[in-house]
């Protein structure tokens, strides 16, 4: 998510010369969840995990959730932005959790990126992210940051999943002419392998990064902060069970509408996935520099129908102490911060959190409940 916000507030100079959006209303928002009925089986193809690389504004991601059995968690991003065809940027995010607390941070620019010619993988100098022959899984290999190196395979165990026939909400008075898009497509239950080595006073330290990983691709082809005024986000790796939920608010130009797109998957198979889910942050307390509700409980439900069974499933509780929270505007100059915040009232931040959770599940009478590594984002943009 940390790269969609970002772009969010360095973009908040066009709101400030003038080109804020209008209240268009809630008609003029298209959810996925419309078109969930032209893919019952929520199944994806090799085409769904193309980079789109749209020639209009907007940010592209590739982004691998790690759990390492090591304890490290963290994730590995690609961000293609390009704005207004004018301006095209590509950024390569990497943040590792250490098990004591210790947060690593790199994200440094690419140079001569582009892809291959089924636009599959990516490649820029000193990295490269592959699909395999087979499109069951990618080599995530990095040394664009001297004192970060990554080698990682991430090798898909369960099915992928999107909702609809493309994964896409849109925005627009007309449908068949949108304006802007947000798309997400799954893979919530890979095999990781591999290592990250990281500069530590000097020294390279190795960390084994063996475990799980959830991959999505997403897209957001308009402005960032015009998109979504909220997020939320859960990725839960369970010994048998994976299950991931991304949901955003609209701006009030759309009519704050809301969407959930969730799912869980197994080895075998994909349990559910659908466009009900919720979340509800049920305690908050007031983070009074940032001005937001910060979550410290919160109810996450997963409810599909699967051969004529219902399913729900519910991660409920504390949250803990949060791992982190972002700061979107320390990233851009102060005298940015300072006009797009009293000008565009954006104030983007991130409160992230880890800790181990249980996942209930329940299909039809059977209820099944596993404990697993839980990371969640609770994302505020705008008003």
């Amino acid at each position: 998510m940390f790269s969609w916000v970002k772009s969010a507030a360095q973009s908040t100079l066009a709101t400030v010369a003038g080109t804020a959006e209008p209240i268009y209303g809630p008609e003029a928002f298209h959810s996925v969840a419309k078109q969930e009925s032209f893919n019952p089986s929520n199944g994806i193809t090799r085409e769904d995990m193309k980079w789109n690389i749209l020639e209009t504004t907007s940010v592209e991601t590739q982004t691998f959730y790690l759990a390492a059995d090591s304890g490290h968690h963290g994730l590995v991003q690609v961000i293609y932005s390009n704005v207004a065809n004018l301006h095209y940027t590509v950024q390569l995010s990497t943040k590792i959790f250490h098990p004591d607390g210790r947060i690593v941070w790199s994200s440094k620019p690419v140079t001569n990126y582009g892809f291959d010619e089924g636009h599959y993988s990516f490649y820029a100098d000193d990295m490269a992210i592959t699909m395999s022959e087979d499109g069951n899984s990618y080599s995530i290999k990095s040394m664009v940051d001297p004192e970060l190196s990554i080698d990682l395979t991430c090798t898909r165990l369960g099915p992928g999943f999107k909702i609809g026939k493309d994964g896409k909400s849109q925005y627009g008075t007309d449908p068949a002419e949108p304006w802007g898009a947000i798309r997400h497509i799954f893979w919530p239950r890979n095999k990781l392998t591999g290592f990250m080595v990281v500069a530590e006073k000097g020294e390279p330290v190795k960390i084994d990064f063996s475990g799980t990983t959830m991959l999505v691709m997403a897209l957001q082809a308009m402005k960032p902060h015009h998109a979504a005024a909220k997020w939320n986000f859960i990725n839960f790796q369970g010994p048998t069970m994976s299950a991931v939920m991304m949901e955003f608010t609209t701006p009030p130009s759309y009519g704050s509408s809301k969407v959930n797109v969730s799912g869980i998957v197994t080895d075998e198979e994909l349990i559910g996935a659908s466009a009900r889910g919720t979340v509800e942050h049920l305690k908050t307390r007031l983070d009074e520099e940032a001005g937001w509700p910060e979550p410290t409980e919160a109810k996450f439900v997963w409810k599909s129908t699967k051969d004529g069974k219902d399913i729900e499933a519910t991660i409920e509780g504390p949250l803990g102490d949060r791992i982190d929270r972002v700061d979107v505007m320390a990233e851009v100059p102060a005298f940015i911060k300072k006009i797009a915040s009293s000008a565009a009232g954006t104030k983007p931040y991130i409160y992230q959190y880890s800790k181990q959770m249980t996942l209930r599940v329940k299909i039809g009478d059977q209820v099944i409940e596993e404990e697993g590594k839980f990371f969640g984002e609770a994302t505020y943009i705008c008003e």
